[in-house]
């Protein structure tokens, strides 16, 4: 999936511009990255809001175009509103095709309805991870990552090392770890693993009441 975003460059700084700008339905942000200085920039909001509600605008390389050219870049940050669906700030960075890059994408699991562990041993799927961090060059970063359960069984884990990976990607293993990203559990299993945790919770000692101070 392809994204383009219209951007153009922001003279004025600080938060009284800034606040401006929202007023104006514009979206204050930052370029950085490769040999160019950082860039103050401004984005229309609706566009931004708009393409934020995409799952793959997140992990998938942008088309900035910005002063008349256009320039590849990835959504590196973005600060939204607490309540309201409001864009308050964003970051990009400019992304050299030569250079290898580090970006979390999304998990899509699939299958699950087909695995063993569900269909046979009445089993629950628990998703240890929802995204996962991958290296690549820019040109063969996925939107996603696709992890089959078809051939879960009970009691059986996947982790980072065991995932099908697109040519060209790795995952980010740090320390040696290897990460559990899914495990199919039975629902035995599960219920007592709530219970022992509900059992450690009524056995927690209760704060102890302060001494009642002496009389003068």
């Amino acid at each position: 999936m392809q994204f383009e975003l219209n951007a153009q460059t922001r003279t004025l700084q600080g938060s009284g511009a800034s606040r401006r700008l929202r007023r104006a339905n514009k979206v204050p942000g930052i370029l950085y990255g490769g040999s160019s200085a950082p860039e103050s920039i401004e984005i229309d909001h609706n566009e931004l809001l708009l393409a934020l509600r995409k799952e793959a605008f997140h992990s998938s390389l942008i088309t900035l175009k910005l002063g008349g050219a256009a320039q590849t870049v990835l959504l590196r940050d973005v600060q939204m509103h607490a309540y309201k669906p409001l864009v308050l700030h964003t970051d990009f960075q400019r992304v050299d095709a030569t250079q290898v890059l580090h970006q979390k994408v999304p998990l899509h699991f699939i299958n699950a309805d087909l695995a063993p562990g569900i269909k046979l041993g009445d089993g629950v799927v628990s998703h240890a991870m929802t995204e996962i961090d991958v290296s690549c060059l820019p040109q063969d970063l996925p939107t996603f990552i696709e992890v089959d359960l078809q051939e879960m069984k009970s009691g059986q884990s996947l982790h980072m090392s065991q995932l099908v990976y697109p040519q060209g990607v790795k995952p980010v293993l740090r320390g040696g770890d290897d990460p559990l990203v899914v495990s199919i559990a039975t629902k035995k299993a599960v219920a007592e693993e709530v219970e022992s945790e509900a059992k450690e919770g009524e056995a927690a000692p209760a704060a102890a009441a302060p001494a009642p101070a002496a009389n003068a």
